[in-house]
C-alpha cells in the first residue's frame, strides 16, 4: 500500500529543500544554485531567488561568481530557459537535461520543426552542422544570438546543395528580414548549450552575450556517462518538487512524457511510492523528512518564475482561483510567500533611484507579516539598484 502524504507536509518538505525554511548562511550561494538550478527569466530573476535562500547576498557577490571565480554558470536548460548552476555541477544542468533523441530534441524547442521539415533536414543534423561551425565563429569572441546566428547561418550555407540553399536563405516565420535558417542556428544554438559547447557570460547592456564554454571556463565541462547525469537531474528534481510524476517532471525539464524513461528507469529503484492527489513518487531516502519536515515562518519576496513556483501541481500551493494572477502568459508577478504559505503577488517599479513595490495579497495580511514584508521589499532595494523603496500594499 503506498503511503499517504499530507499537503501541508509536502509543502513544508518543498520549502525546505529549496531553502526557503531559513535562509543559508552567506557561503550559501553555489548550495541554492545547485539545488534544481535558479532560472534568470526575466532577466534579473534569478538573483531576487538567491537573495530569499542566502543571507546578505549582494549583486557584488553574484557578478564575482559568474565573472569572477567563475563558480557559477548560466546557460540554457530546462525548457530552453536560461539558468544559473554551479559550474562544478555542469554535467548535471547540460548532459542531464539534453534530449537523447531527434523526437526530444524538437519537443524542447518548439517551433523549429516547420522549417526542419521544409529543408528535409533533421535537428540533429542542423545541431550539427551549426557545431562544426560555431567553435570558429565564437573563439576569442562573445557574441549575442542575432550575430552569432547571422555569421554560422552564413558558413552554413555555403556547404548545402543548391536547393537546401535557396530555402534556408529565404525569409522565414520567425522574424522580419530574418532568414529561416538563421532562425534554426537560433534553435540549434539551445541544444549546443546542453552538450557543453556554449554558455552565457554576463549581459552587456539588453544583450547576453555567448561565449564558448572551454574559453570561459578554462577547461571544458567533464564528460560524464548521460545515464549517471539524468539520474542525478531527476534526484534533485525529486528533492525540490517531490511527491511527483512522470508528467509533472516532463513538464519541468522540458520534455514529452513518452520521452521520460532515460531519466525516470535509472532511478527507479531508489524511488518509493506514495498517495498524493493520485499516485506519485518520492526518494525513499527522503521519507522521513518528507514526514517530519516543520513548517516554515517568516516572509519571502519570491521573484517572478521562482523555482519553488515551478512546480506543476499548482493546485498544491495556490488556490485554483488565484492561478490566473501568479502565472501569466506575459509579465508574470513575484509572489508572496508567508507562513509557508503562497498569499499574494508583488510588482516593482523602478523610477531614478526609488523602486516603488506593490503587494497585493489573496487576504487579510497579519500586522507581522506586513512589517515583514517591508522589511524584505527594503533589502530588495539594493539588488534593483535603488536606495530608496516604498511599499504599498492592496488586496484581491
Amino acid at each position: 500500500m503506498a503511503h499517504r502524504v499530507s499537503t501541508g507536509g509536502v509543502i513544508a518538505f518543498r520549502l525546505g529543500a529549496h531553502h526557503l525554511t531559513e535562509r543559508l548562511g552567506e557561503g550559501g550561494l553555489l548550495d541554492a544554485a545547485g539545488r534544481c538550478g535558479i532560472q534568470n527569466s526575466p532577466p534579473g530573476s534569478a538573483l531576487l531567488a538567491l537573495h530569499a535562500r542566502v543571507r546578505n547576498l549582494t549583486q557584488e557577490q553574484v557578478a564575482d561568481a559568474v565573472a569572477g571565480e567563475k563558480s557559477l554558470l548560466q546557460t540554457w536548460c530546462m525548457r530552453g530557459a536560461p539558468f544559473y548552476f554551479p559550474a562544478s555541477d555542469a554535467p548535471v544542468f547540460t548532459t542531464g537535461v539534453l534530449p537523447p533523441t531527434e523526437a526530444a530534441m524538437r519537443h524542447l524547442v518548439p517551433g523549429v520543426e516547420q522549417a526542419l521539415n521544409k529543408l528535409g533536414m533533421s535537428m540533429i543534423e542542423a545541431v550539427r552542422l551549426t557545431g562544426a561551425e560555431i567553435g570558429d565563429v565564437l573563439s576569442g569572441r562573445r557574441l549575442a544570438i542575432n550575430e552569432l546566428g547571422a555569421e554560422i547561418a552564413a558558413r552554413i550555407a555555403r556547404r548545402l546543395p543548391k536547393r537546401q540553399r535557396d530555402i534556408w536563405q529565404e525569409e522565414g516565420p520567425y522574424a522580419p528580414g530574418q532568414p529561416l535558417g538563421e532562425g534554426v542556428v537560433h534553435f540549434c544554438v539551445r541544444i549546443l548549450t546542453l552538450q557543453g559547447v556554449v554558455c552565457f557570460a554576463p549581459r552587456a547592456g539588453t544583450k547576453a552575450p555567448f561565449v564558448l564554454v572551454d574559453e570561459w571556463l578554462g577547461h571544458p565541462i567533464p564528460d560524464t556517462d548521460p545515464d549517471l547525469a539524468r539520474a542525478e537531474l531527476l534526484r534533485r528534481y525529486l528533492r525540490c518538487y517531490g511527491p511527483s510524476t512522470r508528467g509533472d517532471f516532463a513538464a519541468w525539464a522540458g520534455i514529452h512524457i513518452g520521452d521520460t524513461g532515460p531519466w525516470w528507469s535509472v532511478v527507479e529503484d531508489e524511488m518509493t511510492q506514495v498517495e498524493f492527489g493520485g499516485t506519485a513518487w518520492i526518494l525513499t531516502e527522503d521519507l522521513d523528512a518528507l514526514r517530519s519536515a516543520p513548517m516554515p515562518k517568516g516572509v519571502r519576496l519570491l521573484p517572478p518564475r521562482d523555482p519553488y513556483t515551478q512546480v506543476r501541481d499548482r493546485e498544491t500551493i495556490v488556490d485554483k482561483k488565484y492561478h490566473r494572477e501568479v502565472w501569466k502568459m506575459v509579465g508574470e508577478p513575484g509572489t508572496v510567500l508567508a507562513g509557508g504559505k503562497i498569499t499574494g503577488t508583488w510588482r516593482s517599479h523602478k523610477s531614478g533611484r526609488k523602486l516603488d513595490i506593490t503587494i497585493k495579497t489573496f487576504g487579510s495580511l497579519p500586522d507581522r507579516d506586513r512589517k515583514s514584508l517591508q522589511g524584505e521589499a527594503e533589502q530588495v532595494g539594493p539588488l534593483r539598484g535603488a536606495s530608496s523603496v516604498d511599499v504599498e500594499f492592496d488586496s484581491y
